[in-house]
């Protein structure tokens, strides 16, 4: 199930073996693969649900131009899973509706 290519990022090379944690459970991932194909990778296919009608959203345009993979990456909502690189340690949670950004 992991994601091999990607349409856009050119240069997908995977680095060495990382763990991340998604809402608080450990998982495994390679540095520098989209936090979206290690998510798919481990099985986690919803990333955020829906502000009103909290329907669940995950992977759909793969490119960042939608907002259905958005998730909050260290403290930071509206990351866009899928063409944000993973790297060692960090604190993934899926996202609530579209949250605002701090100032």
């Amino acid at each position: 199930m992991r994601i091999a290519k990607h349409p856009i990022i050119e240069d997908y090379n995977k680095g060495r073996p990382v763990t991340f944690t998604l809402d608080g459970k450990e998982m495994n991932g390679f540095e520098g693969e989209s936090i979206a194909a290690a998510l798919k990778a481990e099985g986690v296919m919803i990333h955020r649900y829906t502000g009103k009608q909290h329907k669940p959203r995950g992977i759909f345009c793969a490119i960042g131009r939608c907002t259905d993979c958005v998730m909050i990456v260290d403290g930071v909502p509206n990351v866009r899973t899928c063409i944000t690189p993973l790297k060692e340690g960090m604190k993934i949670q899926t996202q609530y509706g579209v949250m605002p950004k701090s100032e």
